[in-house]
């Protein structure tokens, strides 16, 4: 029910097992989809592009603190950490980088050490966690007079005091430590009545409604998303990734309520129509989806729609022109070297097109699904067939060393990413330039000249779209100062900008607040000190 996570008893934290029983123990980030708890599952820490952000928007956390992770719409969740930042300094970031430090998920070494190791539904599968086809939320009854957080934390408390003395044999002392630390966490507040009752109004559905539903979602899918080329595909991507997203805007589609009870009744009720070809697989123990009848007079007569993107919040920094205002993006992105090109070719992948880090990942995951590449005895790791060996490995291995025969999936996507021509996308309004190479940063520098007077000088601005006579003139208004602008040597088109004074430090915060650039790729070098 609990790990110590660095042997003195200083952090205890609860395992998945623990949270199992009491969910609100913690407080949860929610990933944007089942998709990305592959990557948790393979051993990576979670990163801020990773996480759902609620409507109104992040919420509250300080740097160190215990979270859990959960997938939509699966109450149980699927891993422990501590934050890396305060929800601010997350802000600040552009909610970029390390959101979570992962120090247990399930599916590692620390969940196969327990005896009566189980999995908490349906929705949980060796590599990947997604919706629980079952799930339905029932409503917490609070007494008005209290306090619906304080509701939680009690609820809590008494419950994993039950679990730790029903479940294991361990002193009092301990259980308070616990249950007193669970009344200071920060948990999640419950849904307004509005919210409520718009979800209550959503999940009036009959049985036929949902049937209905769940075939319309379906043949919207096989319309817009599901290629040939895709199959065979486990039907929990399919009904994840493919099936939920064509499903009208606010509603919830649960599988338990229609008539087929489970999803692999209804695919195969749907393969007996002659709509789709469907098969159990054995090992992964879930039905697979083989093969779609383009020609059958359900997929000819069905008129699909063309699914409207819903928006995406913007988290970037906001960038102030005088009255008007500019986002600034900044991306690292990937090109495929004729080394990945095989992989990319063997998943029908363009090769001419530019990805992010998690689109690559998804790209060399495909190959090894399609290839049938995880090791039966071991999920974790993926054995490494020609093309793979040489995408990874070709080139890079010592002449006369042995090339590997397998790669842990935590591992694989790293790699994958590494062998792949590297560049970076800048944005700023409607103005976007990509480049070759990793981004370079801007460097501000203080230094003494003629006695005891201090210069600030910075460059390296261009590479966020930043014109430096303007900014020079700008900064002579804000620090009442003289500044001017030179070339930089040997450098055509580079230049920086000379501040007189020594202004380093509020010349940084500047270029953070006012103009986006992100705090990580500014570096400051004070040689007035020693």
């Amino acid at each position: 029910m609990l790990f110590d996570i660095d042997g003195r008893g200083h952090e205890l934290f609860p395992t998945v097992y623990a949270l199992w029983k009491v969910p609100y123990l913690l407080p949860a980030f929610t990933l944007k989809g089942g998709e990305v708890s592959h990557f948790i599952l393979g051993g990576a820490d979670l990163m801020f592009p990773g996480i759902s952000v609620p409507p109104e928007g992040l919420p509250s956390f300080q740097a160190g603190q215990p979270w859990s992770v959960k997938v939509p719409g699966n109450p149980a969740p699927i891993a422990v950490g501590t934050t890396t930042m305060s929800n601010t300094e997350a802000l600040k970031a552009g909610l970029r980088g390390k959101a979570l430090r992962i120090a247990h998920y399930y599916k590692d070494l620390l969940w196969a050490s327990a005896d009566g190791r189980y999995v908490p539904n349906e929705g949980f599968y060796d590599d990947m966690v997604i919706e629980d086809p079952n799930f339905a939320s029932a409503s917490q009854h609070i007494d008005s007079s209290e306090d619906p957080s304080e509701g939680k934390q009690d609820k809590a408390a008494v419950d994993v005091s039950e679990c730790l003395t029903e479940d294991h044999a361990i002193n009092s002392e301990t259980i308070e430590n616990v249950t007193a630390g669970v009344s200071e966490l920060n948990l999640p507040q419950e849904k307004t009545t509005e919210e409520q009752t718009e979800e209550k109004e959503h999940q009036h559905l009959s049985t036929e409604e949902i049937d209905s539903l769940l075939d319309i979602c379906l043949l919207q899918a096989l319309h817009t998303n599901v290629k040939d080329k895709d199959l065979p595909m486990p039907g929990s991507i399919l009904w994840s990734n493919h099936i939920l997203p064509c499903r009208p805007p606010g509603v919830t589609l649960d599988i338990k309520k229609s008539s087929h009870k489970k999803l692999s009744k209804w695919l195969q009720s749907k393969s007996s129509s002659g709509l789709i070809s469907v098969k159990e697989d054995k090992h992964k123990k879930e039905v697979m989806l083989i093969g779609i009848s383009r020609k059958h007079p359900d997929y000819t007569a069905f008129k699909h729609h063309k699914r409207v993107q819903e928006p995406v919040e913007q988290h970037d920094n906001i960038v102030a022109d005088g009255s008007s205002a500019k986002q600034l993006e900044v991306d690292e992105i990937y090109k495929p070297s004729s080394h990945v090109n095989p992989i990319f070719l063997a998943v029908d992948a363009d090769t001419g097109k530019y990805y992010s880090a998690s689109e690559a990942f998804d790209v060399v995951f495909r190959y090894v699904e399609k290839e049938n590449l995880v090791k039966q005895t071991d999920k974790a790791k993926v054995i490494l067939d020609a093309t793979l060996c040489d995408a990874l490995y070709k080139g890079a291995v010592k002449k006369g060393s042995a090339y590997p025969s397998e790669i842990h999936k935590k591992d694989l996507g790293s790699t994958f990413v590494n062998r792949m021509q590297i560049h970076h996308r800048v944005a700023r309004g409607n103005e976007v330039v990509i480049r070759k190479g990793a981004i370079r940063t801007v460097q501000i520098m203080t230094e003494r000249r003629q006695g005891n007077k201090k210069m600030t000088r910075v460059s390296g601005l261009e590479c966020f779209l930043l014109d430096a006579d303007s900014l020079a003139s700008e900064l002579q208004k804000k620090f009442a100062c003289s500044t001017t602008t030179a070339e930089l040597p040997g450098k055509k088109g580079q230049h920086e900008v000379l501040i007189q004074g020594g202004v380093i430090e509020n010349l940084a915060k500047h270029l953070v607040d006012h103009h986006g650039v992100p705090k990580r790729y500014i570096e400051v070098y004070d040689k007035t000190k020693k």
